[in-house]
């Protein structure tokens, strides 16, 4: 339903907007009557995730890399770019991190240029691997910084440091989400995220690839409700900056996701256990108060659920002829 009436409908520009996150942002995004403009460089995304929406005279593709700079004029900022899958981030860690950080100081500068609000989609990585549990935001995290995943895990850091000195120094509206593990449609099949690769393999009949014992856990927030959550978030006042973190608090061991895959699937896939990659986290569950307390948000879509859905697209993907080769290597 269209809830945004002609004078208060904005044009917002959404960088890495052709991703699994960001298309399903520039859907919610034109479906409340804003104008998009949606800016990708296609590394890791793909213009599938938006044909649908090109039709739209609302919508505008503009395929931009953020560590140029970008002039445009807009309300609002939502920045999304970054490769944010291991085998994406991982293959051009030099870019990974020059994405992250040259990306954040572009769109602040624009932002601070046209006076609007800016926020920034940090990761639940900046927690690295925690020794507390649940993470709060104000625990400052456990992250090795010349490892395997530090491109990501220190750029989005880094990224942070950039929105809060320009908050501090320019008095900007910002705003910055912390988001913890997503899934549902428009997932790369082969991204080597955990839960796309459990469903394309137990749906390939292969046998499911679990790194280390599979007792590491994580919480896994469905795509839709992570949205509303960042919507809530831009939709605060000035005075809320967070960091927030988003997603849900429902903690489960990596085995238990994979037999329900398998369950979910009908699968004859068996489990194949490997060594654990280095740094990977062994707990992930974010503590949600704040975003209760300030956004009034919470998930409610249950793991179930939300996969039954999820398979159904990739089971779609997969009957019209994808066979995406999995990476050798994963990291939960």
């Amino acid at each position: 339903m269209n809830n945004t009436t002609a004078a208060t409908a904005k044009r917002v520009l959404v960088t890495g907007g052709a991703g699994f996150l960001g298309s399903h942002l520039c859907d919610r995004l034109l479906e409340r009557g804003d104008e998009v403009l949606c800016v990708d460089n296609f590394f890791s995304s793909t213009r599938h995730n938006v044909a649908h929406l090109l039709d739209n005279h609302r919508m505008e593709l503009l395929r931009h890399d953020v560590t140029f700079p970008l002039y445009v004029e807009v309300d609002e900022i939502f920045n999304l770019a970054c490769p944010a899958s291991p085998v994406h981030y991982q293959f051009d860690p030099v870019q990974t991190t020059k994405t992250s950080v040259i990306g954040a100081i572009n769109m602040l500068g624009l932002a601070k240029r046209l006076k609007v609000k800016v926020l920034q989609a940090s990761t639940s990585e900046v927690y690295g691997d925690p020794t507390v549990h649940p993470q709060t935001e104000e625990y400052w995290g456990n992250v090795n910084p010349i490892g395997m995943r530090s491109c990501y895990d220190e750029g989005k850091r880094s990224a942070e440091t950039l929105f809060f000195d320009y908050r501090r120094q320019h008095n900007m509206p910002i705003k910055v989400v912390r988001i913890f593990n997503t899934y549902g449609p428009r997932m790369h099949p082969n991204d080597g995220r955990v839960i796309s690769n459990f469903i394309v393999q137990a749906l390939q009949g292969q046998n499911i690839t679990i790194y280390g014992d599979g007792s590491q856990t994580r919480s896994f927030c469905y795509v839709d409700e992570l949205i509303e959550g960042m919507l809530r978030m831009m939709s605060t006042t000035v005075d809320v900056t967070g960091p927030i973190n988003i997603g849900n608090p429902m903690e489960f061991t990596i085995l238990e996701l994979a037999r329900l895959v398998i369950e979910l699937t009908a699968s004859k896939s068996k489990l194949n256990f490997e060594p654990l990659p280095s740094d990977d986290p062994r707990q992930r569950r974010p503590d949600i108060s704040r975003a209760m307390a300030l956004l009034g948000w919470e998930p409610k879509t249950q793991l179930r659920e939300g996969l039954a859905k999820t398979i159904a697209y990739f089971d779609k993907m997969l009957s019209e002829g994808a066979t995406p080769i999995l990476s050798a290597r994963r990291v939960n």
